[in-house]
């Protein structure tokens, strides 16, 4: 699946995508609105219902306490009231408010509004407090009933006293309140889906700017991205602009470096065009040393395309100490009389690919074994708190003088030319190193009296971390 979305991506095709970043977030926010709005509606719906009812309730309680007080035994051992009830439903038959005494062995008495022969069915047993319950003993009137079973002055008969009213009204004001909860929570509802609408368009909006900001770089010719945009997309923004720095970086290092080669190979083409056509004598002897001089300019050419190729990707890491104990086993062989020494740091990594770091300590190296006169000394980390890691190179050999350190990084430049060499090394040195962020530079050795060449390469990643906590 990835060699192929890789392949689609290479030959120009649109890259996989997860889906719309603003879909999700619609679906996110109206999925959580939905939620909290019915857990909340619901339990709104449930107090307010329960608000309602008790009050309903506490209605009832309240008649059911004056009837119980107002009654008394008449002479006849029934219950009669002392004065009349204050509700005037209760004398209007199938008014929707209804009482109801009851006694062991005695008939019911009931109010008016019962409209015998109609009684209410109460619950049996003695409830000294009041008990609230719904009935649907009328099948066209629900009923709300509350009971109390009163003992009497004057009487050992247990007394049932009972309130009913009818459930219309009660049911009629929930229904009004969920019908108000009901189209509330719809136009809350349907105004915070607005509002997260709204928020994903405009919230989304500095992203819409960044993909124009991109597209006038691509066609207007801009090199970066200056457009004012909010503090979180700031860093994307950093990111894309020091990208677009890296990549022009590169870009201008490949043509100054095919500018540098074109320029470095014409001279000797020209030398060579001259001579075949002037018919020279000699072409043999110069054909043979101009293309050394052009075969030198593209070895080092191609050291320093391979290096900015390999610095690119941005996750090189190399062990020194392996790579300079390689470079001593090839060394040796050529230079068996030279004692070599190796000291320092044997846990170091640097951000520099191992082939480029092979071949700067090669270079290194074999230079100091050729021109030293049989001692070679290598430290790694030579100076452990520096930001760069620092690798001495030294040898007994008579040295460079102050004057020439800087020449003899020239591209062809050699001090002794009496031995094999394409005067090349230093200069593929500094170059490589440079690029990948360090450098390098000539020194006096004390310890050897000869050249001490100090290269420096960035830490890798976790060095640096290393000795940030060391300190």
């Amino acid at each position: 699946m990835e060699a192929e979305q890789g392949a689609a991506i290479a030959s120009g095709a649109a890259p996989p995508h997860t889906g719309s970043l603003s879909r999700r977030m619609q679906l996110i926010a109206a999925v959580w609105i939905t939620l909290l709005l019915a857990v909340g509606g619901f339990a709104l719906d449930r107090t307010l219902t329960s608000l309602v009812t008790d009050q309903f309730d506490d209605q009832l309680d309240y008649m059911l306490t004056a009837m119980v007080a107002s009654a008394e035994i008449d002479d006849f051992g029934d219950v009669m009231f002392n004065r009349p009830l204050g509700d005037q439903r209760f004398l209007e038959p199938n008014s929707g408010m209804y009482w109801q005494v009851t006694g062991e062995g005695r008939d019911p008495y009931p109010s008016r509004s019962l409209w015998a022969p109609r009684t209410l069915e109460v619950r049996d047993g003695f409830f000294a407090e009041p008990v609230i319950y719904d009935s649907s003993q009328y099948p066209d009137e629900a009923l709300r009933i509350t009971q109390r079973s009163v003992v009497l002055p004057g009487s050992d008969t247990e007394w049932t006293f009972a309130l009913a009213a009818a459930r219309e009204d009660l049911d009629e004001q929930i229904n009004r309140i969920r019908s108000i909860l009901f189209w509330s929570f719809v136009v809350l509802g349907l105004g915070l889906f607005i509002l997260a609408f709204l928020q994903t368009i405009y919230g989304l909006g500095p992203l819409r700017r960044v993909k124009e900001a991109i597209i006038r770089i691509r066609t207007s010719g801009a090199n970066r991205v200056t457009d004012p945009l909010p503090l979180e997309v700031q860093p994307m923004v950093e990111e894309l602009n020091g990208l677009l720095a890296h990549s022009e970086r590169q870009a201008e290092e490949a043509r100054m470096h095919a500018g540098n080669l074109a320029h470095a190979l014409k001279t000797p083409l020209t030398v060579l065009v001259n001579a075949a056509t002037a018919k020279d004598p000699d072409l043999s002897d110069l054909v043979h040393r101009e293309t050394k001089v052009m075969q030198r300019q593209v070895e080092h050419h191609l050291a320093r395309a391979r290096a900015v190729g390999r610095r690119a990707t941005g996750l090189s890491r190399a062990h020194v100490a392996g790579s300079v104990e390689a470079v001593l086993r090839a060394v040796t062989r050529l230079y068996e009389r030279t004692r070599f020494d190796l000291d320092g740091n044997m846990d170091v990594n640097v951000a520099i690919e191992r082939q480029d770091l092979d071949e700067i300590l090669g270079n290194l190296i074999e230079n100091a074994a050729k021109y030293g006169g049989g001692s070679v000394f290598v430290t790694i980390d030579a100076v452990p708190d520096a930001e760069q890691c620092e690798i001495w190179v030294e040898d007994d050999g008579m040295g460079i003088p102050d004057a020439e350190r800087i020449r003899i990084f020239d591209r062809g430049a050699r001090l002794d030319t009496g031995k094999p060499g394409t005067g090349l090394g230093l200069a593929i040195v500094r170059d490589v190193a440079e690029i990948y962020g360090g450098g390098v530079r000539l020194e006096e050795s004390e310890d050897l009296g000869g050249l001490l060449v100090r290269l420096s390469l960035p830490r890798a990643a976790e060095a640096v971390q290393q000795n940030g906590s060391k300190s």
